[in-house]
């Protein structure tokens, strides 16, 4: 008998184990991925929804967010990227947001990968910080969304966030 209960209460610490772990994630999870030239870009991020909430006015200028929700979003690559003067090296980084003014924003890119989303390690992990193109548009987006495209020139690509009416775009080039 002593094997049957040794069983159960095997099962029942994985039931529960499995359950927390799916359950603590509360944010439905996307991929974003493009194709360049045999190269990829791609971003796992959790998609928060507004709920009459605007959270990126409620950030401080200087602070930075954790773009989306739940566990830190992640940038992967097997390409450099470069933005401007600014080269990011292939690899994996977390993906993070820091508002510089009311209508002005960076996007950070820092070595930690996997923490959960308000667990920023600080700027002494960051490996490039790229400044991203504001607008707003016509209509609000409830459910976060980042959204990778091709762009017109070879190897070029562009990020899309979009939450609410805002807008940010960081137009990129794989080497």
């Amino acid at each position: 008998m002593s094997g049957f209960i040794r069983k159960t209460a095997t099962l029942a610490a994985l039931t529960v184990f499995t359950t927390t772990v799916a359950f603590s994630q509360r944010n439905p999870r996307a991929t974003s991925k493009v194709d360049i030239a045999g190269k990829f870009v791609m971003i796992e991020y959790g998609r928060p929804s507004m709920k009459g909430r605007d959270l990126l006015a409620m950030v401080e200028p200087g602070k930075v967010w954790r773009m989306g929700a739940d566990k830190s979003t992640t940038y992967t690559s097997d390409a450099r990227l470069s933005v401007g003067k600014t080269t990011v090296p292939a690899g994996s980084y977390s993906l993070w947001l820091k508002k510089v003014g009311d209508r002005s924003f960076e996007l950070v890119f820092n070595k930690q990968v996997g923490q959960w989303g308000t667990q920023y390690s600080g700027a002494i992990d960051d490996i490039a910080t790229i400044p991203m193109d504001f607008s707003e548009g016509a209509e609000a987006v409830e459910v976060f969304t980042l959204t990778l495209a091709k762009g017109a020139k070879a190897n070029s690509g562009e990020l899309t966030l979009q939450w609410g009416k805002l807008v940010l775009k960081a137009p990129f080039t794989l080497k």
